[in-house]
């Protein structure tokens, strides 16, 4: 009885949604043998791996007739940087649950080959759970396992290439850290439910006939066809294809002649042994393959236009991330407001953009994504909207109607002031304190006081004749009322001579941009009119 009371009780505790979340996660944190891309190695369970799926997902997954913990699948697109996430329905057939788009890929189309080159890898991948990494630097992240056996087969070189967050590419593809949270907790439940690794399946773009024939002229086009029939058996039957490689290449739902529950042997450099395909999804695959094959030479036929080899865009990053990159919402939370128009994730504010033409115009983007070292290294770079200003900029002050309007009232008693003492001054005053009859004894001292003025250079008097008003002269000396004597009668060969020193008053610097001080006695140079008029006196 206490031995039954025990199994019923740890058969209760298992099936706590809680307590099996906490447990699959800690199965896959001492499975990890592999850090994530340039990561600092595995440390202790982190929270972000275990945190649940969101309550609106788990809604999606229950409407379409599936169970949390059931098995997926994930297709990859390139070219239209789509991250598609499949899972199995209680039909036991895989249904479409989620498309994520891609923040960032790098590389162009076509395979990876060797280390370095910034290519993003193409085929059929086996994900396990000692190849999730819940402590990758990129937030979290999985391995691709590249190279495969088919990889392998073809001499092909590089490691660590993941789908991970952080939306930055180095040969991985990258996924906002949002998206990636999602992916890693479908996986990691996946995992729980009893399967034992998932498929994913890395495509250039969707293998329709339209694309095969627009990329036609590309040297991987033999190698896409093999990737193709993979693509087909998917899409006719909405099972996962068991992948198999021979003779340096994919083969797929190859099964024993006569006895299917009969393994087979495979070596990927090997002669491939003796199989065949299930009869309905052969006959299926056949009939798709055929109306593929006519389409595409429809296409040929008409010479459709062909995309170039290479783009040398270094990558792509799906349309919603590019428009965000345009409008500069780079570090901007995706938002559930209405009306809310923010990309499905956060882009870090390190975010290396493709080098594309829509964003050409961009802030900050412009050549964001340099060429790559040989090494395949790249230096880090920030694109974001530079908003300083290398100087400051001087806003005028508005003088219309609506700014004399909502004017302060100082400012207009101070505005009335001025076109008073405007007023004030008749003809009659002006040419009495030009002639030196009339002062203004609190102007003039304030007049007096020294005024800094900026250098200006100096420049040469213009020449005038004689008897004309001539113009200051850059450096003229002061001549104030109280300085102002009798003079002598000019000599004839000089009718305006300069007043002797001891009637010169002290030198004033005029500020810089004004002929007079505002208030004071008039500035005028000698043999002007008003020492004219001091010799008639």
């Amino acid at each position: 009885m206490p031995f039954t009371a025990a199994i019923l009780g740890e058969s209760a505790l298992n099936r706590s949604p809680l307590v099996r979340t906490l447990l699959a996660c800690a199965a896959i944190s001492v499975a990890v043998p592999l850090s994530g891309c340039n990561t600092d190695g595995v440390l202790p369970m982190s929270e972000k791996a275990a945190r649940p799926l969101p309550p609106k997902l788990v809604a999606e997954i229950e409407s379409k007739s599936m169970d949390k913990e059931s098995p997926i699948l994930v297709r990859v697109f390139k070219e239209e940087s789509e991250l598609e996430v499949w899972k199995q329905d209680r039909s036991g057939r895989f249904a479409l649950l989620k498309a994520y788009p891609i923040c960032r890929w790098s590389g162009e189309l076509g395979p990876k080959i060797k280390e370095g080159d910034r290519q993003a890898p193409e085929g059929f991948y086996t994900i396990t759970p000692g190849q999730m990494n819940p402590n990758s630097a990129y937030y979290l992240s999985f391995d691709l396992g590249y190279p495969n056996a088919f990889d392998r087969a073809h001499g092909r070189t590089g490691s660590q290439l993941m789908v991970h967050g952080d939306c930055s590419s180095r040969g991985c593809y990258s996924m906002t850290d949002e998206q990636i949270s999602e992916i890693y907790a479908l996986g990691r439940d996946s995992f729980f439910g009893g399967q034992k690794s998932f498929q994913v399946q890395a495509y250039p773009f969707r293998m329709t006939p339209q694309n095969m024939a627009k990329h036609r002229n590309s040297p991987h086009l033999a190698f896409w066809k093999m990737l193709k029939k993979g693509y087909d058996h998917f899409e006719v039957s909405k099972l996962e294809p068991r992948v198999n490689v021979c003779e340096k290449r994919y083969v797929f739902d190859a099964q024993s002649p006569g006895d299917p529950s009969r393994a087979l042997t495979f070596s990927a450099q090997a002669k491939c042994p003796v199989y065949e395909v299930d009869a309905e999804i052969a006959a299926a695959v056949q009939q798709k393959e055929q109306r593929d094959d006519a389409r595409f030479a429809e296409l040929v036929r008409r010479n459709v236009a062909t995309a170039p080899i290479k783009t040398n865009a270094d990558g792509g990053m799906h349309p919603v991330f590019v428009d965000a990159v345009k409008r500069n919402q780079v570090g901007v939370a995706p938002s559930s407001a209405f009306l809310a128009s923010t990309p499905p994730g956060t882009i870090p504010p390190t975010v290396r953009p493709p080098r594309i033409p829509e964003l050409s115009d961009a802030p900050a983007v412009a050549g964001a994504a340099p060429a790559a070292h040989p090494s395949g290294e790249v230096s880090p770079q920030m694109a974001i909207a530079d908003t300083t200003s290398s100087a400051p900029q001087t806003t005028a002050k508005p003088t219309n109607f609506f700014s004399n309007l909502f004017a302060s009232k100082s400012e207009t008693k101070a505005a009335e002031t001025k076109a008073t003492e405007k007023k004030s001054d008749g003809a009659i005053d002006r040419m009495a304190r030009l002639v030196g009859i009339r002062r203004d004894e609190p102007k003039a001292a304030e007049a007096a006081k020294p005024k800094p003025a900026a250098a200006k250079p100096a420049q040469p008097a213009p020449s005038a004749a004689n008897g004309a008003i001539r113009p200051k002269p850059a450096e003229a000396p002061v001549k104030t009322a109280e300085a102002q004597a009798p003079i002598p009668a000019p000599a004839a060969s000089n009718p305006f001579p300069p007043a002797p020193a001891a009637q010169r008053a002290p030198a004033a610097t005029a500020p810089a941009g004004s002929s007079g001080l505002s208030g004071a006695a008039p500035v005028v140079p000698s043999g002007n009119f008003d020492s004219r008029w001091s010799a008639f006196r």
